[in-house]
């Protein structure tokens, strides 16, 4: 097993690496560049999509925009934005938080594409719901089922790991350690929470998700935000040492610079997903009448999630000094620098957040893996098994330390990008096509209002 976990490691390290990472980030530069520059021209009318309350309700799909974004956004929102961020700053310096923000802005122009597609090129499954993704625009838009069924076989096993098992045993160790909660009562309770959220399907996972994340979100928001305030003279210094290092570098481990760059795109990438064609499962299922529309929202979702989430976890890092004290842990930094603004209360609102983020994270996951799943066996009936699985790795993943489990699922969770991005790439004149659709309908639209 040791060999095995060893081995792992070693290949998650090689599929993370370099090229996979210019990768990512270099399709988003190519979309942005091809979309001239949609995140910037377009985000005012996206924030007020995702915020309307006139909601389609004709159109074809299962869930409204706003719950598409959330359940998305509970997908991504999850350890990433507390750990992962404080792993970016322990060993690329602070400079990493301006590279992460650097892979979020273009990362949005990549989400924006995955949404596009997913809309596109859905279809309605054996019950009658949406179901979209990468599988179905790798196999009907770029005509390579082959490539959509290694993504789908990818999704289906990185669901176990990457947005099932390590999130439950985040939960379970953090309720351990700050309040004394046996990991097991901790397994247990996940187990039948999810149970009844996950066993419902898309619409009890939308309907879930759309009061769980923005409560979640916004309790670690207003947390970050009282911390800020009261040390707002602290805030010119913090950033002009994240863009100082971000260019000259401190960091923990060799290349500086190089180490800043990697540790921030990477954890950038990890935390929003961008590129790794999981998010557009969930945009397949909104009510809209173009693409376009929902490719706008799903857009925000990485705003949300890297430029604004992520981001109050780096700054409140490098506000309080601790990165350059080494003998803390990475994963024990941020409740560090929240607990230098907020005495006890700080490692409990860090506890607290990790909770709520790692939870929210099992639900998206668990729709995102079981359609996967049903991709790869379209027959209804097969698919409470998966649901049945999935609900009891939960369990698993809080009690058990199963490191080679969770390492290969890591492993599928980034082999689902390359199938992902090869369909970006190979499908950009459709994104642009869809867009200019878009463009001349909204046009209509305004024109129409005006004329009242």
């Amino acid at each position: 097993m040791d060999g095995l976990t060893a081995f792992l490691d070693k290949a998650s390290g090689f599929i993370w690496g370099p090229p996979l990472l210019i990768l990512l980030v270099g399709t988003g530069i190519f979309l942005t560049l091809r979309l001239g520059l949609i995140q910037i021209r377009m985000l005012p009318y996206a924030l007020k999509l995702v915020f309307s309350r006139n909601q389609d309700k004709t159109s074809e799909g299962d869930i409204s925009h706003f719950q598409a974004l959330m359940t998305a956004m509970a997908a991504t929102v999850g350890v990433g934005n507390i750990v992962g961020v404080a792993t970016a700053i322990y060993f690329g310096g602070p400079g990493a938080v301006f590279w992460m923000w650097m892979a979020g802005f273009f990362g949005m122009a990549t989400k924006y594409g995955e949404a596009i597609l997913a809309v596109k090129y859905r279809v309605k499954d054996a019950n009658g719901q949406m179901a979209g993704g990468p599988m179905y625009y790798l196999e009907h838009g770029l005509k390579m089922k082959w490539l959509g069924v290694l993504f789908a076989i990818f999704g289906a096993i990185a669901a176990f790991g990457i947005g099932n098992g390590t999130q439950s045993k985040a939960v379970a160790d953090v309720l351990n350690s700050t309040f004394s909660v046996p990991h097991w009562i901790t397994g247990l309770v996940l187990v039948v929470l999810g149970g009844m959220v996950i066993i419902g399907g898309i619409k009890t996972i939308g309907k879930v998700t759309s009061f769980f994340v923005p409560v979640m979100a916004g309790f670690y928001l207003i947390a970050g935000l009282i911390v800020m305030i009261l040390n707002f003279n602290l805030i010119p210094e913090a950033f002009a040492t994240i863009f100082k290092f971000a260019f000259t570098g401190e960091a923990a481990v060799g290349g500086a610079i190089g180490a800043a760059i990697r540790f921030g795109v990477a954890r950038g990438l990890f935390s929003n997903e961008a590129g790794l064609g999981s998010a557009p499962i969930a945009a397949a299922a909104a009510r809209t009448d173009l693409p376009g529309r929902q490719a706008l929202v799903s857009m925000t979702q990485v705003l949300f999630d890297t430029l604004i989430i992520c981001s109050i976890t780096g700054v409140t890092i490098v506000m309080s000094g601790m990165w350059k004290d080494k003998s803390i842990e990475a994963g024990s930094l941020t409740a560090a620098a929240f607990g230098e603004f907020l005495g006890g209360a700080g490692p409990i609102v860090v506890a607290i957040g990790l909770i709520f983020f790692a939870t929210s994270t099992i639900f998206g996951w668990a729709y995102y893996g079981e359609k996967c799943f049903q991709y790869l066996f379209p027959n209804p009936k097969v698919l409470i098994y998966y649901r049945i699985v999935f609900i009891g790795v939960i369990f698993v993943g809080a009690t058990a330390t199963l490191d080679a489990v969770w390492l290969f699922a890591d492993v599928m969770n980034g082999l689902m990008a390359i199938p992902n991005l090869i369909g970006l790439l190979g499908l950009s004149g459709v994104i642009v096509f869809e867009t200019k659709r878009f463009n001349a309908k909204l046009k209509e639209e305004r024109e129409a209002a005006k004329r009242g």
